[in-house]
């Protein structure tokens, strides 16, 4: 897919597991034979490996990890040189190459492997590029959380380059402990430790430093919707947000899964808001299709298209501390006014997804249970990508009558597969 007769070239990046070196060597290997130049970036954030792409004019940029996953899991996602990830039809034809036998070149036509030894020093320069150059983090006390994962050697020197006072925590990966009780998955230990060190923030990053999670100086986990509209406000505030050239006004992009308070928040200050798919490319997709900016999902992926190609937890806590910096204003402060609802999801283990979702009880139960709602309240099934359940999500303004209406609708479910 990738070879041609101009030698591609190829980045490789991976997170702490043990399992990554393995895997850099079987790829290396394999693009190597095929003819491919490969460039090894060692670990890596993933935002990284994508923003090297683009900038060493690559073929490709590999990334071996599983994300928030514990350990034992991994995986590889893929960037164009653009920097943005794949789209369906090309990894479709990569999955399709994998199970056709190997095409080699000549011993004279095998690529070549180098490691890149300045890689996490020019990402810093990227990140802090960011950051508005007028402005400083000096005074600023900050807890880092970098999950034991990709982020452990550079997220330090970027907040701290920039004048912030840093305490590190999650920093010590071993191959094992990523994502292990610490990152944007498991928050609670930052929230611990800034109420400990009575910091003014805590910024939380997962194992491949693609989610950010926050805490403001109360101990309070602000997630990925109030961070969403804490950067929607900065950008309308501050006159960064034009409008688009294809679509008109800017607007933001959720998901199903983003609280409805953050779409009434954002249509309080005057901006459009768009449900995408679950997953940060089905976000993406919008965003472009739309030609607005800003996108995220409630888990902390965050996309700011006018900075990066691909949800980077640096860069979109750089853009939350300068408006902080910009306005004087806490994180608590920044997103005080937004009101989330009270949203109860509940996961029925099934052996058939698609019947279940299709099932005609389950339609009706869900359409009676709409209409009991009205408009101010949102119902969502959702069979799970990756286990074989379905999540049952009800969200509305009474918390009580939500989780019981949410129950009602699993029970349903349960007794549909009975």
């Amino acid at each position: 897919v990738l070879a041609s007769k101009d030698r591609s070239e190829v980045l490789i990046g991976n997170d702490t597991r043990l399992s990554g070196y393995m895997l850099e060597s079987a790829m290396e290997a394999g693009l190597a034979a095929a003819g491919i130049h490969v460039r090894l970036l060692g670990p890596l954030p993933t935002p990284a490996v994508a923003y090297l792409a683009r900038t060493f004019r690559a073929a490709a940029g590999v990334v071996i990890s599983a994300s928030h996953n514990p350990y034992w899991d991994n995986g590889i996602k893929f960037f164009s040189g653009t920097g943005y990830k794949l789209d369906d039809a090309l990894e479709l034809q990569i999955e399709h190459h994998l199970s056709l036998p190997m095409e080699l070149v000549a011993s004279r036509n095998l690529g070549k492997a180098v490691r890149i030894d300045d890689a996490a020093g020019r990402y810093i320069e990227h990140c802090k590029g960011t950051f508005p150059m007028h402005a400083r983090l000096d005074g600023m006390r900050i807890v880092l959380d970098c999950a034991n994962g990709a982020c452990y050697q550079v997220a330090p020197k970027v907040f701290r380059e920039l004048g912030a006072e840093v305490t590190v925590i999650g920093a010590s990966p071993d191959g094992m402990n990523i994502n292990e009780a610490v990152g944007a998955t498991a928050p609670a230990a930052l929230a611990a430790k800034v109420q400990e060190e009575r910091a003014d923030l805590g910024i939380a990053l997962d194992g491949d430093g693609d989610r950010l999670v926050m805490v403001d100086h109360l101990g309070r986990i602000v997630d990925g919707d109030a961070l969403l509209y804490i950067l929607a406000k900065s950008r309308q505030g501050l006159g960064t947000l034009p409008e688009s050239l294809s679509q008109g006004p800017q607007g933001v992009v959720g998901t199903l899964m983003s609280n409805m308070g953050l779409e009434v928040a954002l249509s309080r200050i005057g901006l459009s808001f768009a449900r995408a798919n679950v997953g940060d490319r089905h976000v993406l997709e919008m965003m472009q299709a739309r030609g607005w900016t800003l996108g995220g999902e409630s888990s902390g992926h965050l996309i700011c298209l006018d900075r990066t190609t691909t949800g980077d937890g640096i860069v979109a806590a750089l853009q939350i501390l300068a408006y902080l910096c910009e306005t004087g204003d806490s994180l608590a402060n920044a997103y005080a006014e937004l009101e989330c609802y009270p949203q109860i999801m509940v996961n029925v283990e099934v052996h058939d997804k698609q019947t279940v979702m299709q099932h005609p009880q389950v339609l009706q139960a869900v359409q009676d249970l709409e209409q009991e709602l009205g408009g101010n309240a949102r119902v969502l099934l959702r069979p799970s990508g990756t286990e074989a359940k379905i999540r049952v999500m009800v969200e509305g303004p009474d918390a009580q009558q939500v989780r019981a209406q949410c129950e009602a609708l699993a029970s349903v479910i349960r007794g549909v597969i009975a």
